[in-house]
């Protein structure tokens, strides 16, 4: 099933973020691999693609978990968790519809 990750991090974040940047994308790219990534990007806290110092306010996943748990335990285990990026965490179950 697939479930949504979302992250929402501290206020700040930027310096914090891009020192374990590689770890986490190095897991995300795991997913990938294994062909359980749908998509995943952080959401800049301005309006722009490039957002330089202003940073992001968090990040969002999608991807294919075996259950809820397994998606929270991969979600606990986040470098940017550990690291103190995000100050919350949400895991849901998601049903794709559109597209097809």
């Amino acid at each position: 099933m697939l479930y949504v990750i979302n992250g929402e991090d501290i206020p700040n974040s930027l310096e914090k973020r891009m020192a374990v940047r590689p770890e986490h994308l190095k897991r995300i790219q795991a997913l990938q691999e294994a062909g359980r990534l749908i998509l995943a990007g952080p959401y800049p806290f301005i309006d722009s693609q490039d957002p330089g110092p202003a940073g992001f306010s968090g990040s969002l996943i999608v991807a294919e978990f075996e259950s809820l748990e397994a998606a929270q335990a991969w979600a606990d285990a986040d470098p940017y968790v550990s690291s103190g990026v995000y100050r919350k965490v949400t895991v849901k179950p998601f049903k794709k519809v559109l597209p097809a």
